[in-house]
């Protein structure tokens, strides 16, 4: 436990004068030894370009917006309105509190109050965002627009009233797949006359999650197109906002299925930010950790699934020195290594009291539900101990909680009830907060694009701010503290989605024709691909084909998860009360709702009863145990098809079809004091079956032996290089370390060579296998040189070591993995 001292008296309702950020980061990296900051980056302030208001906007509206202290747009701003109110999409993909929002409010608004029939759709891919922009608008108070969120928490009372009155709906992709367009004639008026179709936060859309809304998109302007006479009417304006990436008109253009205009010039004014890469530092050896090497295994070195198979947020059911899934294993209970990194949540909990106590707003993002609920709990102890009450102030915020806990913190958060809040990705996204002094970025959080998107919540109301990415003990987090061009220097990631994938098109076509008949004329707008994926439904029994077109065969509609968390929600409920706590999402149940395992809910700690998967439902009751749970999987994988590949001599690379088998088997109890493992446990849970994409590379046995890798080597060096390869490929591919699996083996059978496959975890795949397999040098270039600039001798969470291996972190072999890298990059073309 950390002691926390005030930088001056402060109280549980009061805080201190807050310091500017280089005085604050001064005292914080003060309490090391050894300096943890390896990068500071000054971002300097920018002035703002502002232009009239155009011609065509009512002068109600400017008033309006002159109340709220908008005297002018941004020109930006009033470049994206101007295309969308001429009837252009357009996407506009600038910074962090630029001021999209109102490119998209101003042609909008404008025409509501022009055509009283006319109606706005917008999606967000979160209700925070959406409840956020709700009170955007609804501040603004134009007569007749009657605003309203319809989401999963709104009152059914309420639904019929949104549906006849509401002008300006708000929603999310979710409602808009499962309730709006099922029930389409009941909104037939307001799709008649649906003017825009705002589509906020866009570039979140991306992998399998952005294939599927790629095609409720096209579902949604199916169903405008029906109930819109015929009178050449093109339907209605899509106008995106996103973050700063790579190609943002061919992303929403692949998002829409239409053409898109891109506003990309930041016109905003900014204030400056201090960014520090932070690294937290080595602990003490551990005497008892000797490193035990160990005859390595017959069979291969899978490294975990990705969240079909595993917590796709990388949680876990304690605090382990790399934050995520264990690397324990029964056999292998004793640490490989002497010597590893302060866990980044425990830094991040002692930099979140340090910041709070010295009357600083700040917001922490954490990669997991967990590390937030753990995050918050750690620092509201430090803070009680230094200052009664002052831990009152902080809370954890993710998703799973219910609505009204969701709306209290909220609201808490924007009237500076609060002081501090530890929150997953969830308010990643516009949500307005106004007067944050900093942000605590504990792990790289996958993409440039959402690294600055979250720094860009501190010093939204123009103050000078501070941002720290702290870096967890893995290969990726590692190489970009120690590599600041990586991360200042490069360009933003474009986003990949794959509308063509068959296992989104099929669902979705299948979804499509509940709602009305598919016609000739249908597949054209669901792109390459319908034709045969329609003939295949109707060959599987789910479409029947009559001269009018393609029905749907079935009374039940198809059951399709946009987001492909790998089934329907786990209601967490106390068994003895029957209070619901929250929810779990299903990809993540196996993992985190075990029998056996601990479960933290706003600081209070459940131990999970027994969970029912067929009912979805895990009773949990009130416990403090001194132990946490980490559960185990094992992973098999064979090759179904090759796509593509590269002869490159006694290196192949290879893009094709896998069929991947996870099964949860086992959990771990670790003492939370020491991390000691007190025994493993077994689990009978159902094994999961996943088709998708892998890109693999072989080697010959003679290449590695002329390498200097002893037979005996192979598997670790093997083992060694696919982890590090796993933790990299963000660097190249807008995916997640949870994203992706892996598995390496000095033989496969289907292979008949060494070979290490990194694969897709998501049913079809979500294009990050493609895109590994396109930048395969850069790729293991860079998984390289990270393993060959890390400063430990045999390996460690920082090179080589996974968070998520399901084989204990064994064998593992650093210098072999250099060598087999050199041999894959000699002979691999660029």
């Amino acid at each position: 436990m950390q002691n926390v001292t005030p930088a001056a008296p402060v109280s549980a309702g009061s805080g201190p004068e807050r310091p500017p950020p280089g005085e604050l980061l001064r005292r914080l990296r003060q309490r090391h030894a050894t300096d943890p900051i390896t990068h500071v980056e000054r971002v300097p302030p920018r002035a703002g370009i502002a232009v009239p208001w155009p011609t065509w906007a009512p002068e109600d509206l400017r008033a309006a917006y002159a109340r709220r202290g908008v005297t002018a747009p941004w020109r930006h701003q009033a470049e994206a309105a101007g295309l969308a109110y001429d009837r252009q999409h357009v996407v506009v993909a600038t910074g962090t509190a630029s001021g999209k929002s109102l490119a998209y409010q101003l042609p909008a608004l404008s025409t509501l109050l022009a055509d009283p029939r006319a109606t706005v759709l917008y999606l967000a891919p979160t209700k925070a965002l959406a409840a956020d922009q709700l009170r955007a608008v609804a501040t603004l108070e134009i007569e007749g627009v009657r605003p309203s969120c319809y989401d999963g928490d709104t009152p059914r009372a309420e639904r019929e009233w949104i549906r006849r009155h509401s002008r300006f709906v708000l929603t999310n992709p979710d409602m808009l797949h499962h309730g709006i367009l099922p029930g389409h004639a009941q909104w037939s008026g307001f799709l008649r006359r649906l003017a825009y179709v705002v589509v906020d936060e866009c570039h979140v859309y991306r992998g399998v999650f952005g294939s599927h809304v790629a095609h409720v998109l096209r579902r949604l302007r199916r169903q405008c197109a029906r109930y819109r006479p015929a009178t050449g009417d093109p339907g209605p304006t899509f106008v995106l906002a996103s973050a700063t990436s790579g190609d943002p008109a061919d992303a929403a253009g692949r998002l829409t299925g239409l053409p898109v205009t891109a506003v990309t010039e930041d016109t905003s004014p900014r204030a400056g930010v201090t960014f520090a890469l932070w690294e937290p530092p080595l602990l003490p050896p551990d005497p008892a950790a000797i490193p035990s090497p160990r005859p390595a295994p017959a069979g291969s070195a899978p490294s975990g699934s990705a969240p079909s198979g595993s917590a796709p947020d990388g949680s876990s059911s304690g605090s382990s020195p790399s934050g995520g899934r264990p690397s324990g294993g029964p056999a292998h209970e004793a640490a490989d290594l002497t010597q590893v990194r302060r866990s980044a949540l425990r830094e991040t909990a002692d930099l979140l009291a340090d910041t709070v106590a010295s009357g600083v707003r700040t917001l922490a993002f954490v990669r997991s539900r967990r590390g937030a609920e753990v995050v918050a709990t750690s620092t509201r102890r430090s803070l009680d101990e230094a200052v009664p009450g002052l831990g009152d102030r902080v809370a954890a915020y993710r998703g799973g909680y219910l609505r009204e806990e969701r709306r209290e913190l909220e609201r808490a958060l924007l009237h500076g009830d609060l002081l501090g809040l530890a929150s997953t990705n969830a308010l990643e996204l516009g949500v307005d907060l106004i007067g944050l002094d900093a942000v605590l970025i504990c792990g790289y959080p996958g993409t440039r694009a959402s690294l600055w998107q979250q720094a860009g919540r501190a010093g939204r109301s123009g103050q000078e701010a501070l941002a720290v990415l702290i870096a967890r003990d893995d290969p990726l987090d590692t190489y970009l503290v120690h590599h600041p061009e990586a991360v200042f220097g490069a360009p933003v990631e474009a986003t990949v989605l794959d509308p063509a994938n068959a296992y989104v098109l099929g669902p979705q076509l299948a979804c499509a024709a509940a709602e009305a008949p598919l016609t000739d004329a249908d597949l054209a707008l669901f792109g390459d691909g319908a034709k045969d994926t329609v003939a295949a439904l109707v060959e599987a029994g789910a479409l029947r084909q009559r001269p009018t077109g393609w029905y749907w065969r079935h009374r039940e509609r198809p059951e399709v998860d946009l987001r492909g968390d790998g089934g329907a929600p786990v209601c967490v409920v106390e068994a003895a009360t029957g209070r619901l706590l929250g929810t779990v999402d299903g990809g993540s149940a196996h993992f985190l709702l075990h029998s056996g395992a601990v479960y933290l809910h706003q600081g209070v700690s459940y131990v999970v009863d027994s969970l029912d998967l067929d009912d979805g439902c895990a009773l949990v009751h009130p416990e403090e145990p001194d132990w946490s749970t980490h559960a185990r999987d094992v992973t098999s994988l064979s090759v179904v098809s090759v796509r593509s590949y590269v002869d490159a001599g006694p290196v192949g690379l290879f893009l094709g079809e896998v069929d991947v088998t996870s099964q949860v088997v086992s959990y771990q109890r670790r003492r939370i004091a020491t991390g000691e493992v007190i025994d493993t446990r077994p689990l009978d849970l159902p094994a999961r079956e996943l088709r998708t994409v892998a890109v693999w590379f072989t080697l010959s046995p003679e290449s590695l032996a002329t390498a200097g890798v002893d037979p005996a080597d192979v598997p670790g060096g093997l083992h060694a290089a696919e982890h590090a390869a796993i933790g990299l490929l963000p660097l190249v591919a807008t995916c997640d370390r949870w994203d992706i699996g892996g598995l390496s083996t000095a033989v496969h059978p289907d292979t008949e060579a060494p070979t290490v496959f990194v694969y897709d975890g998501h049913p079809g795949g979500a294009g990050f296998a493609e895109r590994a397999y396109g930048m395969a040098s850069s790729w293991l270039r860079a998984t390289r040189d990270a393993i060959a600039e890390c400063g430990c001798e045999h390996g460690c969470p920082s090179c080589v070591q996974s968070p998520k291996c399901g084989n204990g972190n064994n064998p593992l072999s650093k210098p072999d993995a250099i060598r087999v890298l050199d041999v894959v990059l000699a002979n691999l073309p660029e």
